[in-house]
């Protein structure tokens, strides 16, 4: 769907309807079935574990920039699931607030791909090389949404997958949902994030000029005023919400901490041990 899709189409596709399904099992779900959130809680973190790196691992591999954008948020939407399946109050707020940044991130990757698209009609990462000698301030802004994807402290992705680690790595200890291992596998995640979007900063937009056409050169233009007003407000939050993440849990603890209390309750009521 996000590679036939236009550019903001995509970004609507990964700001908010990829956030609904989400959305969906924590207003919906969770709340009518709590027993059955604690029954199936290992299966739903392991569906996360698989998505986060069966994601990673297909965007590693992929040559079109706008399909490694799509398989990154299928990985990092993982952690989502994880977060929830941990049923402990930091897992529970970093899928929140993963679904929140995830939507400022996306929207942000797949606006980058779409600039190179629209000068070019090319996605396919091969077929350039040292783009930041034509487009350095795009570069600049594709270093922010690569950093913040990947995790980098400072960027709000950073707060939202610590979270759900933590949450994940205390659910043995506070609810025996689940294992160890699958935080553990998490990790392995966030190097395979690093991995594929370090490779692909390298081969596209560092080292020596490299195009495909050498016509290219002429349409490869930086950034232009419309442009820099779909990535500044972007940049500008995704930096807030890294640095000062009590803007959004300070809305959210409340909740979440309820949200936390009434299903492990229900679910310890009727089958944990």
């Amino acid at each position: 769907a996000h590679v036939e899709a236009s550019t903001a189409i995509s970004v609507v596709l990964a700001g908010i309807l990829l956030k609904v399904g989400g959305y969906g099992l924590m207003r919906i779900a969770y709340p009518i079935l709590p027993e059955g959130a604690g029954y199936f809680a290992w299966w739903v973190g392991l569906l996360g574990v698989i998505s986060i790196i069966y994601g990673a691992l297909n965007a590693l591999g992929q040559q079109d920039l706008k399909k490694l954008i799509a398989y990154s948020s299928v990985s990092h939407m993982g952690f989502v699931l994880l977060g929830l399946a941990s049923l402990t109050a930091e897992g529970v707020s970093g899928a929140i607030y993963q679904m929140f940044s995830h939507g400022l991130i996306a929207a942000m990757l797949f606006l980058i791909s779409g600039v190179v698209y629209s000068r070019t009609q090319n996605r396919l990462i091969d077929n350039y090389g040292g783009l930041h000698h034509l487009m350095p301030k795009y570069t600049a802004f594709v270093l922010v949404a690569f950093f913040a994807s990947l995790g980098l402290p400072g960027f709000s992705g950073f707060i939202a997958e610590l979270f759900v680690l933590i949450g994940a790595f205390r659910a043995q200890e506070a609810n025996n949902l689940l294992p160890q291992w699958m935080a553990l596998v998490a990790l392995v995640g966030l190097l395979l994030g690093a991995a594929y979007y370090l490779w692909t900063l390298q081969r596209m937009f560092f080292g020596p000029l490299r195009l495909r056409q050498e016509s290219w050169r002429q349409q490869l233009t930086d950034l232009t005023p419309r442009e820099y007003l779909m990535f500044v407000p972007l940049t500008l939050l995704i930096l807030l919400f890294g640095l000062w993440p009590a803007a959004l849990f300070d809305w959210l603890n409340a909740t979440t901490q309820h949200f936390v209390t009434f299903v492990e309750r229900a679910a310890r009521a009727s089958i944990l041990p």
